[in-house]
């Protein structure tokens, strides 16, 4: 059992899209699929204990990984504070399920889902280690918790986004961006991985330019993901439009 908490992992390496990984993907897909039943069934009494348990699971796991971290020595402000955008969405989703608040919502479905897919798709901050090893299972259920969230408060709480939280959350994580870029010059990290590209395992980023030019393009790609995003809404609106005008 202790191996499978040891900070120096000596197993079979991580292999992107192996059949672990696949397994991955399928239950979080799975979990996001089930939703569209489940908010046929639950009351606003079931909806509640939902949200409570989702949100302590995410702290709960979250705080798992701190705590991992301080035993074995590693934890360091260069890689462990909550920066990373979606250690940021973690933490405030679980206000958000507890309080229903809708402003921290628009951040958690954009950001939320736009980061972890691409975080459980290509999981470079826990490549050194492979299933069932504490720190990959911990990196996927944080991830698959947090599209799972996203998803249930759009698809059961009947959340949803607007034009306006497209414009908000895209000019805010700028914003954010440009803070961390400063602070990452100042203590030598790498949050938001604007300093260079993390080489412990293949990513999105291998595929852009070198640095400083590949955060150009996640500019691009952050817009196109965000608005694919919203597409569904955007569908939804000229359909009610349309027919509001038949």
């Amino acid at each position: 059992m202790e191996k499978y908490f040891d900070v120096v992992y000596k197993g079979t390496p991580f292999q992107l899209f192996g059949t672990p990984h696949l397994i991955a993907l399928g239950i979080i897909t799975l979990l996001c699929f089930s939703q569209l039943y489940f908010r046929k069934v639950w009351g606003e009494k079931e909806r509640k204990i939902v949200r409570w348990v989702l949100a302590i699971a995410i702290v709960v796991n979250e705080s798992s990984l701190h705590i991992w971290s301080a035993y074995w020595g590693i934890w360091n402000i260069q890689t462990m504070l909550p920066l990373h955008m979606c250690a940021v969405i973690i933490w405030a989703s679980a206000y958000m399920l507890v309080t229903k608040n809708y402003t921290i919502y628009e951040f958690v479905y954009f950001m939320g889902l736009g980061g972890a897919m691409q975080a459980v798709l290509t999981p470079a901050d826990a490549a050194a280690y492979n299933f069932p090893h504490f720190r990959i299972m911990q990196t996927f259920i944080a991830h698959g918790l947090l599209i799972n969230i996203a998803i249930y408060m759009t698809v059961v709480e009947g959340f949803r986004p607007t034009l306006q939280s497209f414009k908000r959350i895209f000019i805010w994580v700028n914003i954010y961006m440009v803070i961390i870029f400063f602070l990452n010059l100042a203590i030598g990290s790498n949050y938001l991985f604007i300093a260079y590209k993390p080489t412990e395992i293949p990513t999105l980023l291998d595929m852009l330019a070198p640095w400083p030019w590949y955060i150009l393009e996640l500019e691009a790609i952050g817009f196109a993901i965000f608005f694919i995003l919203y597409i569904p809404f955007l569908i939804k609106d000229w359909r009610a439009k349309q027919l509001a005008t038949a």
